[in-house]
């Protein structure tokens, strides 16, 4: 039997497990690890600025591809802390990393050793396992059992943290004689779809709620092609964006408090019944549940058992992987179909695509300072359907998801539970990561930039070309919006006049200088019709460089977006609707008078 050392097993491992890209901070405790990567060859290495960044890097590459599975890698103590905020991340949305730390030795452990911290102890509320490997022996069958776990049920995180003494120890192994443990996903049976498509056809109004579990488990296509075979129309959810085009005649807008469309709200209300697949019933979709649920039938599939019933009792509830269920569906479906026993939905759906066409928000505004409604209308004019959207949380999020398009599965790739600020720029580096060619997007207010921008020169040095269209109104703009409630605007202003850069005003913070001494290229635009042609520049520019490209938006300094605090039939516009088609010339459907 070969031997090696146990750091160069996890390697090899990893690599028959389908990894080729890992994120990470490399440091004493775990060198030897680094040794193993570099003498092995195979696995790709993007040194981050921060260890949170890695973390995240991690995410945005698996949440690019189907089957892909991130790696973050840092040494002992703080780097296993810092990337925490990471696994919270990726397992509040079902997303499998790998997190790989170094540890002390194992002799003192005990001994409050330098950068010793029981980071599995910390990290098991935040990952499907977490495990300080105490027996070199135990190397292979750690990591074997992680990416079974990561894997199975209902994906998420898992940590491995390795003490040096352990890395360093040779033990027998034989990557030729590794396999993969066989994954394990539930699955519904024909009784239950059955069940579940009568009640569907039994109502008059149904709704199929797509959520971020179909996207995980690369079964986009087969919803579409449930939906299109009931002529049901479909609702996404946020981290479901993009199972089907938003142009699709079934796609009935996404609903909620904050990320939602005007059409989306009301096509939900309007309905008398809701199959979930792959949702979790997230608050800021439902909000209030007695208005969501009132007067509806639900049925809920979802591969976590205990999901099922936790925010409501469904009339019916099925465990089951979405592809598993989805396959089902569609066989049914058929049938049904072919014997003439399913309803004809063409009123229902049309009707849906009737309020698509009246209930708009206006996008188009010529003021100057920038509203923010006319960067998301000439973005939807700058990047096509092709374009991969990332970005987490803040009024540039909620305002992106109420106003941009999405056409594709994987294509809006949104920290949807956690929402921690700093998320977006290493999750797009390592969307870019995973899709090189593709045309990635990021999107973020000025306070989501500044707190990991040390990551734009990762992007800068690994070439890593993007487009980041920033929206800067130097404030904390939905903390100052929720703070209304209390008829407070306190601690959320980040205005202040810089002394080296007196152009700005008030506007604090010269991104565009920061972002230039990173390596990369920047853009500042004031007023609207430079809007799409700085989009174009920048889209030259990563091309030709291949580097990060920052658009700079100037935004007037308050605008409230479109929320509601409370429930989804009572959402505050606060600013003027569409009554014009020009009013919205972006709009997935012309505007036409209701």
């Amino acid at each position: 039997m070969p031997r090696m050392t146990a750091a160069r097993a996890a390697v090899e491992i990893l690599k028959r497990e389908g990894v080729s890209n890992a994120f990470g901070v490399p440091g004493a405790a775990i060198n030897p690890f680094y040794a193993a990567l570099k003498a092995s060859g195979g696995v790709n290495h993007t040194l981050a600025r921060h260890v949170e960044g890695a973390s995240h890097m991690a995410e945005g590459y698996t949440r690019a591809k189907a089957g892909n599975i991130g790696v973050c890698i840092g040494t002992s103590g703080p780097a296993g802390t810092d990337m925490i905020t990471g696994l919270y991340s990726a397992i509040a949305d079902s997303i499998p990393i790998l997190c790989i730390t170094g540890q002390a030795p194992t002799a003192v452990l005990h001994k409050e050793d330098f950068q010793a911290v029981d980071i599995s102890s910390i990290a098991k509320p935040v990952t499907k396992a977490a495990t300080t490997v105490l027996e070199a022996a135990q190397v292979p069958g750690v990591f074997q059992q992680a990416f079974h776990l990561m894997r199975t049920g209902r994906p998420g995180p898992v940590l491995i943290d390795l003490p040096i003494d352990v890395q360093l120890t040779e033990i027998e192994f034989d990557p030729e004689l590794y396999e993969p443990i066989p994954v394990h996903k539930p699955a519904a049976s024909r009784k239950q779809i059955e069940r579940a498509v009568q009640m569907l056809n039994a109502s008059e109004r149904p709704v199929l709620v797509a959520g971020g579990g179909i996207i995980n488990a690369d079964a986009s296509e087969l919803l579409v092609e449930f939906a299109e075979l009931t002529g049901v129309p479909v609702i996404p959810t946020l981290m479901g964006w993009g199972i089907l085009p938003d142009d699709h005649e079934l796609n009935a807008g996404m609903v909620g408090l904050q990320t939602s469309h005007r059409y989306g709200n009301a096509n939900f209300l309007e309905s008398d019944f809701v199959l979930g697949i792959g949702n979790r019933w997230a608050n800021r979709h439902t909000g209030k549940l007695d208005v969501y649920t009132q007067g509806r039938t639900f049925v809920h599939v979802d591969i976590e058992p205990t999901q099922i019933g936790k925010i409501f009792a469904p009339d019916l509830g099925i465990a089951s992987d979405a592809k598993a269920a989805l396959e089902l569906f569609v066989e049914v479906a058929r049938e049904l179909k072919a014997a003439g026993e399913l309803k004809d939905r063409s009123a229902w759906a049309g009707s849906t695509q009737e309020r698509k066409a009246t209930l708009q928000r206006k996008t188009h505004f010529d003021n100057v300072p920038l509203k923010p409604q006319r960067v998301y209308e000439e973005m939807n004019r700058a990047f096509g359907p092709e374009t991969r959207y990332v970005t987490t949380i803040g009024l540039s999020q909620i305002a992106g998801a109420q106003m941009l398009h999405v056409y594709k599965p994987r294509h809006w790739i949104n920290c949807g539970q956690a929402g921690p600020l700093g998320w977006t720029i290493p999750a797009a580096l390592g969307v870019a990561t995973a899709d090189p060619e593709g045309t990635v997007v990021a999107l973020s207010g000025d306070y989501d930039f500044q707190f990991m921008l040390e990551e734009l020169a990762v992007g800068a040095q690994h070439r890593i070309p993007y487009v980041h269209v920033l929206v800067n109104n130097s404030y904390l703009g939905l903390i100052r919006q929720a703070q209304r409630n209390f008829d407070i605007d306190f601690q959320v202003n980040l205005e202040f006049e810089n002394l080296n850069s007196p152009e700005l005003g008030v506007y604090g913070v010269d991104h565009v200088k920061v972002v230039e001494g990173l390596g990369c290229k920047a853009i500042r635009v004031t007023e609207p019709d430079q809007l799409l042609p700085a989009f174009e520049e920048a889209k030259k520019l990563a091309a030709e460089f291949r580097v990060p490209v920052v658009v700079e938006a100037i935004l007037e300094r308050v605008t409230n977006i479109a929320m509601s605090g409370s429930d989804i039939a009572s959402v505050n516009e606060f600013e003027d609707l569409a009554t014009d088609p020009s009013h919205a010339p972006t709009a997935i459907r012309p505007l036409t008078a209701s």
